[in-house]
């Protein structure tokens, strides 16, 4: 039964009749138009509150958490409940709208007192249905009901496509007004109907002063049978399931195939329907909240009582309303009786039929409707209310009986303005701001207050779209601010006063043309257009601006135009304007023929026969040749600059005549216009084309732009990093875009404004260390103040998602033109699209939507491609630079270019090895010397990349590594789509892999940022006992302490790594007595491990889970120790190192093991102690020799030989650094990891930097800048100018130009990943300061050197960061150099906290010996300035001893020029380093050989120290 059931449902024929009554599914209609039938019958209407005001709260919601979804389901809720009863009661819904329903018993007349029972009965249940629901979502949903009862005519009426139906008479406005008197929950009676009914039934309650009652109750007789009599009573009713078919709702559910049938219901039922029926759509599918346009139509008639006559009203006006809507793509959703007359109610915008200038288009509809319906004489009085905003459009009510509807407060705004304004065209504020219409078309009308509209705002009365020349009103639309600067169109500025310059001198005509689409800022660049040419004397700028209604308009622009240039824009009155013209054209016209100038400026000179007789082409031709004529003189005069904004609403003739204007004499014009929705006429194209045509397309604004508008926007000096991110995406670079953004934030109060804090220190917490991080550039400093001398800073309200923030309606109205002007299929596509993020790749999509092959989606994303929808990007290159301009990007096909193979970087005479397989079980003998164990740990890395070579297949990965593009193209998709889901538990899993992935491509912010969603996410879990949020408590906190780390905010991430290891049952001692307690215990846990050969059995998974965490905490830890020189510090180091140990040896995993063993070496190896750190530099070799050469065991020998490079570089084995590092950098560029490899050639270039080696260094500096590029890798480009700049400052001579690395560091400082990269930054900053302070450019060097300062505070134990404060430690001691030169007060003092902080880097564990020579260095000048001779020698030798013992050649070298000149006679000049700079040779004169490397190294900085005898 139930299969035959859903073989009918499926039927097309049952679909459409679903969304009819059964009068017109069984009915027999006359074909003619309009046609009339009369029955008795009873009415019930019900009315449901609440659901406007639910639409309202769903469609200005903050979030996008399935609103339209979550509205349907409470909607259908509800009114299917209703209609379940009244059909099962008998019952027919004739119509729904909006909220309310209207239903049908057609009875014979003898038959009403009987079915008014049954009816009263089923209002009583509906009633008590809603008594047992409780209200959803916060609103008492309760309903009203009225019911009347008598004679009944129904009208059908249309034309050949569409068909509407009407039920009139005398019971339909009963009913309306029984449902009127009633109070929540009544069931009132019309007077007819109580006059009809069984009183002796029916408990009622007077109303007084009505002759309508008040329902109490049923009274049935005791020995009523309510069963029997309600049987008998539907045997009277025609289409009431009964005997077989008594299970269904409605006879019409099992209605047979009937092709007739089915073309006659057609036509009642709307297209977008039958396209959903067609395309086997779920209903839900148009349910959704919408911007449309509502336009309400009333028409009340002359002759209340006749139907015929109405009827044939009705039918005129409704086939007019049908033609208009058409050619606007607007649709007639219902039609019925409404207070006393006709209404139409029409919408433009339903799915499908979104249109650009909708609202305009409406009007225009509205005032064309009401002109037509006012001629029809039948028709007394015609009134319009036209609103636009969010409405809910949807299939409302029951699986066998629903209809499509619009509900929202628009849909009642524009009703009760039809109703309140009678006989105008009204319409509310948003209608009048979103027409983009002249104000001249409108006028205010007075408040009224208006039954179930709290406050609709300003009403308009819309006077007609007839463009006329009004003086004076055609100017810029936009308006220029001194206070405002054009942003990001320097470039189109420049166009203009290039051309305006050539114009000016070779007096030729010019036209200059911008062509942007709507909100590029093209009225802007026009508006700065006409202040610049207003600003130079001998011509004059005439700027109108047009609108849509200009296009329609013959000659209107050039009518305009001349308006200016004759002075007529600022008459008062016609009799002004006439005068000035005769005395303009007396010359000019002959005065017979000065009428010709009536019609186009509304003046009123004599009619002459001559003109009279006139062909209106030859009047044409006169005014035309007049307007030369006057041109012509002003020309002579001064040059003219016509400025057109919104060019593509020329006329046809107007284009004509500034194609022959340009040809004649000339003339600059200056155009704006959005691109032709048609081709251009042939004038507008020879214009274009001509070659004095200079053709602009404006492009999008960028990022830093976007950041600089929104800060002049809201007067801030800074926002957050969050609020950047979203607005530079969320606008795609288009200002108007931008600034709806903004408003639809601050419409949301997410937006905060505090007075900026003068810089001091303060307690950096969690929740601020990420805060305010973005400014505007320099230059726009000036615009962000509110008032002289004070600024204020902007916040986002703690908890604000901004990714899931609700689109503002004005971008939602573009979104959705744009996406119906698609196929059903393509708008599939896109939606689904939409689902996975802003990128997506073609598999994904396929992945998404399985019942497409592979060519049909192919086919379709070409498409799309072509049509500007989606951009197709073949590598991570374009698809980088497309994100950084706020382009769409979408399918990708990633293959990176950087990663081409490279050849090692070897000595020249590269060794052969053997090709032997590795020995499995392999140890050291004990008996090797130190060099012996050196050349086997090479030649095993040289053998494995032997064997990548040689079996790539089996061990190279066929393409790169593409974890950036996985994370923004699934799992960020994924975490946002499962957030949507409300399926926290798996969308927190997704952010904490998002954080920890960015962490390790080094992008803390974006890893702060997902950890905070995650925070959010965990907040909200409610099973906090449960393992597995345990867990998750512990990584959120790790990978916090990791950022905090990263950050240098040590006592941060020390607090949460304590709180991650509790969580995970791991304490850390807190006093020197647990701490000698656990000492011993993990020395002895050590020592088992070491000497237990294997290990039974594995480790089960959330335990091995736990001990990789608990391993990762250990790590950061005793680094974090090792920081704090105090002696107690160094125990805690030791512990945690050791922990680390233990841990990752019971974990059982070669990777984690081999990790531990490096990082346990490292730590010895800088605590001092010499022999340990050895002993596990040979367990690693070891582990490493008995793993197989496959799979993840490659990644772990890779990752091996650049860690031990890195840790010999900082021991300052600086030429074990570069064999290993070299290995290092071949085994990563086979593997193709950008990150790995990127990160190899940056410690690969620091020991060949010290070495000297240049040829090699440069070498690397090449591959890492290809890198760079390829990748769109910031990291990598920093890191690259890094080096430069020190091979300017130290190595003699120039690679790239200190210009160039200047302006890198000026576009990037405030990338977030270099940003809150301290270290590198620190480095950057430093070096520039320390290249100013040799120059003694003071002003630049304190920019520069605070800059820094701000970074010194962030200490981590990293090489970058050393690298970065050696640099800056040299500029203090430059600066230094200054004070006891110019003989300060504070020198001393100054020079005592320098050495201080000199010797304070020594002490501590983390800081490598390959930076003592340097810092020994520094100390000894900072002694030698201070007049200690004795400490400065003693600093001296020990830096040329290290220097020596590292192999350290730059260092060797500088130090003993540096010797051998303090201790000389001879005087340094002061423009000395000047000189050498200038001096400077570029790489490229060395290779050529005309400079050698010997001349090259006495290019150094020689440090003066001969200032005073005695300084102090």
């Amino acid at each position: 039964m139930s299969a035959r059931r859903q073989e009918l449902q499926d039927r097309a024929i049952v679909k459409i009749a679903a969304h009819l009554p059964d009068l017109i599914v069984y009915g027999d209609f006359s074909p003619e138009r309009p046609s009339v039938k009369c029955f008795d019958g009873v009415l019930m209407f019900v009315d449901i509150s609440g659901f406007t005001a639910m639409t309202e709260k769903f469609s200005t919601a903050m979030y996008m958490d399935r609103g339209a979804e979550q509205l349907v389901e409470i909607l259908n809720y509800y009114i299917s409940a209703i209609v379940e009863k009244v059909l099962i009661f008998g019952g027919d819904i004739l119509k729904f709208a909006g909220d309310a329903l209207l239903a049908l018993w057609k009875v014979e007349r003898k038959q009403l007192k009987n079915i008014i029972t049954v009816v009263i009965k089923c209002s009583l249940e509906i009633h008590g249905l809603f008594e047992a629901k409780e209200a959803e979502e916060g609103l008492d949903i309760r309903v009203k009901i009225g019911l009347a009862a008598g004679h009944i005519t129904m009208l059908v009426f249309g034309d050949e496509t569409r068909n509407y139906f009407l039920v009139i008479g005398q019971a339909v406005d009963d009913v309306r007004l029984a449902q009127n008197m009633a109070q929540m929950n009544d069931v009132i009676l019309s007077p007819n109907c109580w006059q009809l009914c069984d009183r002796s039934m029916i408990e009622i309650e007077r109303i007084p002063d009505q002759r309508a009652v008040k329902v109490s109750f049923l009274k049935p007789p005791p020995t009523f049978n309510f069963d029997e009599f309600f049987t008998k009573c539907m045997g009277f009713m025609d289409y009431y399931p009964s005997g077989d078919h008594k299970n269904f709702l409605r006879l019409a559910c099992m209605l047979e195939s009937d092709p007739e049938l089915e073309l006659s219901l057609q036509k009642y039922v709307m297209e977008i329907i039958l396209k959903q029926i067609d395309d086997k759509q779920l209903r839900g599918y148009l349910s959704e909240l919408r911007p449309v346009t509502i336009v309400f139509v009333n028409l009340m008639f002359k002759e209340q009582d006749k139907v015929e006559v109405i009827g044939s009203a009705i039918q005129a006006a409704c086939v007019h309303i049908t033609s208009v809507l058409k050619v606007f793509r607007g649709q007639i959703n219902k039609v019925f009786m409404f207070d006393k007359g006709c209404s139409f109610l029409c919408v433009f915008g339903f799915p499908g039929e979104k249109a650009p200038d909708e609202i305009t288009h409406a009007l225009e509809s509205a005032v064309d409707i009401f002109d037509f319906c006012s001629q029809v004489h039948k028709i007394r009085t015609v009134s319009i209310g036209v609103a636009s905003g969010i409405v809910f459009c949807g299939i409302v009510g029951h699986t066998v009986r629903h209809e499509y509807t619009v509900i929202g407060q628009k849909v009642n705004i524009a009703a009760r303005m039809m109703m309140y304004y009678p006989g105008i065209v009204s319409c509310d504020s948003v209608t009048y701001d979103g027409s983009n219409l002249p104000a001249y078309f409108f006028k205010e009308l007075p408040k009224k207050v208006m039954k179930g509209v709290a406050d609709p705002g300003p009403v308009y009365q819309c006077l007609g779209l007839n463009e006329k020349v009004m003086f004076g009103m055609a100017y810029l639309i936009c308006n220029r601010y001194e206070g405002y600067p054009l942003l990001g169109r320097v470039r189109e500025i420049d166009y203009f006063m290039s051309t305006m310059k050539d114009f000016l001198m070779t007096n030729c005509s010019r036209v200059l043309m911008y062509e942007g689409l709507p909100g590029y800022g093209k009225s802007q660049v026009l508006m700065e257009i006409e202040y610049l040419a207003s600003q130079h004397e001998n011509h004059r700028a005439v700027a109108i601006a047009l609108t849509k209604i200009s296009f329609h308009q013959n000659f209107y622009t050039i009518q305009i135009l001349m308006a200016n240039v004759l002075g007529l824009d600022t008459c008062k009155h016609y009799k002004e304007r006439q005068t000035n013209l005769q005395n303009r054209v007396k010359t000019l016209l002959d005065e017979k023929f000065h009428c010709l100038l009536n019609d186009i400026f509304h003046v009123q000179f004599p009619v002459s026969r001559e003109m009279s007789r006139m062909s209106k082409i030859r009047k044409q031709k006169q005014l035309e040749a007049l307007f030369m004529k006057i041109l012509e003189q002003t020309v002579r005069e001064e040059r003219i600059i016509f400025i057109i904004d919104e060019a593509q609403f020329v006329d046809g003739t107007s284009w004509a005549f500034i194609e022959k204007l340009i040809r004649s004499m000339p003339i600059f014009i200056v155009m704006s216009l959005a691109p032709f929705s048609e081709v251009p006429c042939a004038a507008a194209n020879a214009i274009m084309k001509n070659r004095n045509t200079t053709y602009i397309t404006l492009g999008t604004m960028q990022p830093q732009e976007i950041r600089d508008k929104v800060c002049v926007d809201l007067s801030v000096s800074s926002i957050p990093r969050e609020l950047d991110s979203y607005l530079v995406e969320g606008s795609c670079g288009i200002p108007y875009y931008c600034e709806e953004l903004l408003k639809n934030l601050d419409h949301h109060r997410v937006l905060l404004f505090q007075q900026a804090e003068t810089e001091q220190k303060t307690n950096v917490t969690w929740n601020n260390m990420f805060k305010h991080s973005v400014r505007p550039t320099d230059d726009m400093q000036l615009f962000t103040s509110i008032s002289e001398g004070q600024k204020e800073v902007c916040y986002l309200v703690s908890g604000v998602r901004l990714n899931n923030l609700s689109p503002p309606a004005s971008l939602k109205e573009i979104s959705l033109v744009q996406l119906d002007s698609m196929s059903l299929s393509h708008q599939m596509l896109v939606r689904c699209a939409a689902i996975i993020g802003l990128t997506f790749t073609t598999e994904l999509l396929f992945e998404i939507l399985p019942c497409w092959n592979m060519k049909m989606m192919i086919k379709a994303l070409a498409t799309l491609v072509e049509s500007n929808v989606f951009n197709c990007f073949r590598s991570s290159k374009d698809l980088q630079l497309a994100l950084k301009q706020n382009v769409p990007t979408f399918e990708v096909h990633y293959r990176s270019l950087a990663l081409k193979l490279k050849e090692g970087l070897i000595d020249e005479e590269e060794a052969i090895f053997s090709k032997s397989e590795l020995p499995r079980k392999y140890k050291f003998p004990e008996n090797l010397s130190i060099t012996e164990i050196r050349e086997k740990i090479l030649h095993f890395f040289d053998n494995v990349i032997l064997k990548m070579k040689s079996s790539p297949n089996d061990i190279i990965p066929l393409e790169s590594c593409q974890c950036k593009e996985l994370l923004q193209i699934v799992i960020l998709p994924l975490a946002q789509h499962l957030v949507a889901l409300e399926e926290n538990n798996k969308a927190l899993y997704y952010f904490l892999e998002l954080a920890s992935a960015y962490l390790i491509l080094g992008d803390n912010y974006n890893a702060y940022m997902y950890l905070g969603e995650g925070e959010r996410l965990l907040k909200s879990l409610t099973n906090e006992d449960s393992w597995s949020q345990t867990f998750e408590y512990a990584t959120f906190y790790s990978l916090k302490a990791e950022v905090c780390f990263n950050m240098g905010q040590m006592v941060l991430a020390k607090k949460m790594l304590r709180k991650a290891l509790k969580l995970l049952n791991r304490m850390f001692p807190c006093n020197l007595l647990t701490l000698t307690f656990q000492m011993h215990v993990e020395k002895n846990r050590l020592s088992h491990f070491m000497n237990q050969h294997t290990q039974e059995g594995s480790v089960p998974g959330k335990k091995l889970a736990q001990l990789y965490l608990q391993a990762s905490c250990f790590s950061l830890l005793w680094r974090i120790y090792s920081l704090n020189f105090f002696f107690h510090y160094k125990y805690y180091g030791h512990l945690a190192a050791m922990m680390e140990m233990n841990t990752s040896l019971e974990t059982q995993n070669d990777f984690q093991i081999i990790k531990a063993y490096l990082d346990f070496s490292l730590y010895h190896h800088l605590a001092g102690y010499q022999g340990v750190w050895f002993k596990y530099e040979i367990l690693v070799m070891e582990q490493l020799l008995n793993l197989p050469l496959k799979g993840e065991a490659i990644e772990i020998m890779a990752y091996t030989a650049d860690t031990l490079g890195h840790i010999k570089f900082l021991m300052g084995h600086l030429d074990l650094a570069i064999e290993l590092g070299s290995r290092a950098h071949r085994m990563w560029s086979l593997l193709r990891n950008p990150n790995k490899y990127q990160m190899v050639l940056c410690r690969l270039s620091k020991p060949l930097f010290l070495k000297s080696r240049y040829k090699h260094l440069v070498q690397v500096l090449g591959w890492l800048w290809d890198l760079s590029v390829t990748e769109e890798d910031i990291f990598s480009k920093a890191f690259f100018y890094f080096v430069c700049l020190d091979i300017m400052l130290y190595s003699g001579f120039i690679y790239r130009t200190f210009e160039e690395c200047l302006e890198f560091i000026h576009h990037n400082e405030d990338n977030r990943i270099l940003k809150f990269q301290s270290g590198l930054l620190l480095g950057l900053y430093s070096c520039i300061a320390v290249w100013y302070a040799r120059l003694q450019e003071w002003d630049n060097f304190n920019k520069f050197s605070d800059r820094a300062k701000h970074l010194v505070t962030r200490r981590t134990p990293t090489v970058l960061y050393y690298e970065g404060i050696s640099r800056y430690m040299e500029g203090q001691v430059l600066h230094l150099q200054k004070q006891i030169e110019e003989q300060a007060e504070n020198a001393q003092d100054s020079g005592v906290e320098i050495l201080k902080a000199l010797e304070t880097l020594v002490a501590q564990n983390t800081t490598g010996p390959v930076f003592y020579p340097r810092l020994y260095h520094l100390m000894a000048y900072v002694c030698i300035l201070m007049g200690d001779g004795h400490s400065c020698d003693f600093f001296l030798n020990t830096a040329l001893e290290l220097s020596e013992t590292h192999g350290n050649l730059l260092e060797k070298c500088w130090l003993s020029m540096s010797k051998e000149w303090w201790y000389s006679a001879s005087e340094l000049t002061g423009d000395q380093w000047l000189q050498t700079v200038l001096s400077l040779p570029s790489w490229d004169k060395i290779v050529s050989g005309n400079v050698t490397l010997q001349d090259v190294q006495k290019n150094k900085y020689l440090m003066r120290v001969n200032i005073l005898d005695n300084p102090f």
